[in-house]
This record gives C-alpha cells, structure tokens and sequence, in this order.
C-alpha cells in the first residue's frame, strides 16, 4: 500500500472535523461499546483507515469483521468485484447496497463515467454514520447515499445490528424475518426504499450490486423497472436462484456467467439498448 501524501493527509483531516462540527459528535477514541441499545446515540465510536482508493470512517464495535479488518490494515475489500464492476458499469449508474462503512465507494465514485453516479444504501444507523463521513473524507459528489434498507416498495421494518451478546454485527445486519429473531438480537426500526421509487426514471443504471443478508429478491423485485428498461449486470452475493430471476424477470432475461469473491454475477440476455 502507498501511504496517502502528508498534504492528502491534512486535507482528509480537515474535511473530517469540518463534517464531524457540522452534524455530528464524533469520539474517535471510544472504547468499545455495545452500540444498541445502552449508550450515547449522538456518539460515534469510529477510527480513520486508508488504502489505495481513499479515507474510510471505520466503526469501532464492528472492526472484527472481514471487511473491516482489510481496510484497517490497508488493503482493498474484494478488490476482484471491484475489477468487475469497473468492466461493466460503461457510461451508465451503480446501485450498491449495503454499503457498511463506505468500504466499496471511494473506488465505485472513481470509476463511474463522468456523468453517472452511485447510488448507495445503508440501513444500519452506525455504519449510515460512518458511510457519510467516508463520502464527505473523499469528496466523493457523485455519491448519493441513502439511510434506508431496500424492499419491493417503502415502509419500515427491523433490523438486526448486534448479536446475542451485543456486539455490534457491521455488514452483517440484516432484515428480522420473525419474531424469535427480534427476541434473540438487538434490532432498530429502519426505512424501507425501492430502487425504483430512489433512481430516477431516466438515468440508465449499469450495475445493480447487493450485498444484503438475504434480502435480494426484496430487492430486485423493487428495481423490476429499472431492470426491464436498462438491463443492468446484477452481482448478488446472497441469491443464486437463476430460475427465480429468468420467472421473475422474463425482460431482458438473464444467465449467470459465475461468481467473484462471494458474489454471484448475472449478465442480461438482451443487450440493454434492446432491453428498454
């Protein structure tokens, strides 16, 4: 890894206070803590980590998990699903979710083309947090990131953030299915989005890449719009299902072409100048 110049350094210092005075309170030295519930909402637990592709804002109760650990020692976090993004996204829009801790968007905003932009989603409030102050290190304008969890249409639901024990779960939080879920884990009230109803009608989306716990067919089937008309690559680390996505998505028709780190990819049948 090549260390970030002393004057990258200073700037990314300086865009960090700037964002942490103007909305939030930011402790970059808290011990670790059981982040829900039990103690100071307005206090973010975090520490700052680089490699190749920027600044992140890594959150302190979730620095054990996989991705966490590679940005922290200053690695890239599936650096070969990156590779294949950049392949694909062509001149058109990124849809990511979840997005933890940003771990994914400094590289994502800088292979975009110059007018498309990534649209990023985060339910998770900590990581949400931490997200935000990753864009605003990196000056990453192309980004729009969205507090919410994506769903076939808006509303709520409950999120798993913390284990049994309370630690907090990063990447892993995931959308409760039943109620022995919510008795057994910590879990707050988030927002539901659709794709559909956040990406405007006319920019074209290239890559639709998820990564969330379980909750892609939600998911795709709130982007069934987007899909049909641009017939964007689909990277999908927890849906495997092509029989369920050629039934569910006749137009354009997808095959999946096979997978990168944990990620199953799925490129359209028809071309996406013939999709829409």
């Amino acid at each position: 890894m090549t260390a970030p110049l002393p004057r990258a350094r200073k700037t990314i210092k300086r865009r960090l206070l700037r964002f942490a005075r103007k909305r939030l309170r930011v402790n970059l030295r808290a011990p670790l803590k059981r982040s829900y519930p039990g103690r100071d909402p307005a206090v973010l637990g975090c520490c700052v980590a680089y490699n190749e592709h920027g600044a992140y804002c890594v959150p302190r109760s979730s620095r054990t998990r996989p991705a966490a650990q590679s940005i922290l020692a200053g690695l890239v976090w599936e650096p070969d699903t990156l590779a294949l993004i950049r392949r694909r996204c062509r001149d058109g829009d990124i849809v990511h979710a979840g997005a933890y801790f940003g771990d994914f968007l400094p590289a994502l905003s800088r292979i975009c083309a110059p007018e498309a932009k990534v649209w990023a989603f985060e339910p998770n409030p900590e990581n949400y947090r931490c997200a935000s102050i990753t864009v605003a290190l990196n000056g990453l304008e192309n980004v729009e990131l969205r507090h919410a969890a994506l769903g076939s249409s808006a509303g709520c639901a409950p999120l798993v953030v913390a284990d049994e024990a309370g630690r907090g779960i990063g990447g892993g939080s995931a959308i409760a299915r039943d109620s022995e879920a919510l008795h057994a884990h910590d879990h707050v009230e988030v927002q539901v989005a659709s794709i559909d109803e956040c990406v405007p009608a006319g920019r074209k989306v290239s890559v639709i890449q998820l990564d969330v716990e379980g909750y892609e067919r939600e998911a795709l089937t709130g982007a069934i719009r987007s899909i049909r008309r641009w017939a964007p690559v689909l990277v999908l680390e927890h849906l495997n299902d092509l029989r369920w996505l050629q039934r569910r998505m006749p137009v354009p028709g997808y095959r999946r072409i096979g997978k990168v780190h944990s990620n199953w990819v799925f490129v359209p049948d028809t071309p996406p100048a013939a999709a829409g």
